[in-house]
């Protein structure tokens, strides 16, 4: 039976392999004008948008795990790094924010954790990197009071809908919640991985308009970070666009140079995206072939 359960794991581990090339393989089979934009793109754009992408992956695998041990567990940090790969392939090829959903699914499936317990721990997640975005979005261009506003806005927002979940839920539900120290720790790599995505736009940016402001770019950031909460698309397409133009009275940046820009954008990070497939196999390999 073990034999028969070990089969069918690893053909269902074959099977997703293959669906996620396929993926890669069809998206630039129909998506011939992000292949344009990388030929047209400086290497060194392309290097350091690749390279703020894979720091920013290691910042994201290291929150994955800080929102597991608030959730009361602890993974393997291997496998951390695994799942943060394929839940990233998965939050820019699916609907919504697939992302959270497959971790969640997974982490139920293999580890037991409750779904409520991961959920008020993502809430929590987003909450933080709610209120950032919001600074980002006005401390580049507006008055600090408009900032300040905005921040207690957002942060408040947040909390309410915290409140409300965990009084739907059991008292256990919030429990690790109140590690004072986690939540610091969540909180700055929240707002390193938010800065390393304000970088991401602003190396873009630069490429297309050498005048744009580095306050520009995080109120730039900080719009394209809201559109996340309502992406209906796959990686948040023609959302995402529609934030930037409706706050274009924030962050100044025009139509044209918005468009450009998240061409370049989603070119490189799906890029990005098949570079990290490639290094998911290889640990995937060396696992197999019990490499240290």
């Amino acid at each position: 039976m073990k034999l028969l359960s070990g089969h069918i794991k690893q053909i269902l581990a074959t099977l997703i392999l293959c669906v996620t090339a396929g993926l890669f393989i069809y998206f630039f089979a129909t998506h011939s004008e992000y292949v344009t934009r990388v030929k047209q793109t400086s290497p060194l754009v392309i290097a350091s948008v690749l390279a703020v992408n894979f720091l920013g992956v290691f910042i994201l695998a290291a929150i994955n795990q800080i929102t597991v041990r608030l959730a009361g567990k602890r993974i393997d940090g291997r496998e951390n790094f695994l799942l943060t790969i394929y839940s990233s392939i998965a939050n820019f090829f699916g609907p919504l924010q697939s992302g959270p959903g497959v971790r969640a699914a997974y982490l139920k499936t293999k580890h037991g954790i409750k779904l409520r317990s991961y959920t008020a721990a993502t809430l929590l997640y987003f909450a933080i990197f709610a209120v950032i975005s919001a600074v980002f979005l006005l401390v580049g261009t507006c008055p600090w009071w408009q900032t300040l506003l905005g921040a207690i806005s957002c942060g408040g927002l947040s909390f309410a809908v915290i409140r409300w979940y965990a009084k739907k839920n059991t008292h256990d539900t919030l429990v690790s919640l109140q590690t004072p120290r986690l939540i610091g720790l969540l909180a700055i790599l929240t707002l390193a991985q938010l800065l390393c995505i304000a970088v991401r736009y602003y190396i873009e940016l630069r490429s297309i308009n050498a005048s744009i402001s580095v306050g520009q770019a995080l109120s730039y950031a900080g719009a394209a970070n809201f559109s996340l909460f309502v992406s209906i698309t796959p990686d948040g397409v023609g959302i995402r666009e529609a934030f930037l133009l409706a706050s274009q009275q924030i962050h100044g940046i025009n139509p044209s140079e918005i468009v450009a820009a998240n061409l370049i954008d989603r070119a490189t990070y799906v890029l990005y995206l098949g570079l990290l497939f490639i290094l998911a196999l290889s640990l995937h390999a060396k696992q197999k072939l019990k490499i240290k």
